[in-house]
């Protein structure tokens, strides 16, 4: 049954997910930091909707599914962590030379940020364990499903947004190409940090 105690919970555990370090918020700062945060919110709108989804399949029994054949779970694990490599890589790659510093590339578009998620394995984490610890018990079905699936862009949009706003806070201050190169250095070396947590 839905309570406020349950959705207080719910919330909380929402916020500490999204707000904490993880591939979508590097990735926010990192555009942040180059594109400015006007730039970005398509990026940081497509994210709440890929949790929308995902967490909504997860109830359907995609969980369900994971757990009866891990080996589609950890296949998605992998790819998501090859792609954070990718990421990384092509961080490192454009500090390759003074015209490839000046805002070259793009921000991720509004569906891209949106598919990013099946890829994310932080993501999955969230949908599996808001699934299986805060469905309403005793609730109606689809009534669950949409309560579940429905908090998490509400509370993921501001939690994510700061990332962004923190990296364009700061980008006046990384108009230094030096400054600009360790900054985009870190948060390359974060996102490999963050893929070889994943798969250890």
């Amino acid at each position: 049954m839905i309570s406020i105690e349950l959705t207080v919970a719910l919330v909380t555990f929402y916020f500490v997910m999204f707000v904490t370090p993880g591939p979508n918020n590097i990735m926010l700062t990192t555009s942040g930091i180059k594109y400015g945060f006007k730039k970005t919110i398509p990026h940081i709108l497509g994210i709440p909707l890929g949790h929308f989804f995902q967490i909504f399949l997860v109830s359907l029994g995609l969980g369900t599914l994971f757990q009866t054949y891990p080996l589609i779970q950890q296949t998605l694990k992998i790819a998501g962590c090859l792609y954070l490599f990718f990421l990384a890589y092509k961080m490192f790659g454009s500090l390759n030379s003074k015209k490839n510093i000046k805002e070259t590339g793009r921000p991720l578009k509004f569906y891209e940020a949106s598919l990013f998620q099946i890829l994310n394995p932080k993501a999955w984490v969230v949908a599996i364990t808001a699934v299986s610890v805060f469905f309403p018990k005793d609730e109606n079905f689809i009534t669950g499903i949409f309560y579940l699936a429905s908090i998490a862009p509400i509370v993921c949009l501001p939690s994510i947004s700061i990332w962004a706003l923190f990296g364009s806070g700061i980008r006046s201050f990384v108009s230094n190409p030096k400054v600009k190169q360790i900054i985009e250095i870190i948060m390359a070396l974060l996102l490999l940090a963050t893929g070889v947590m994943i798969l250890i």
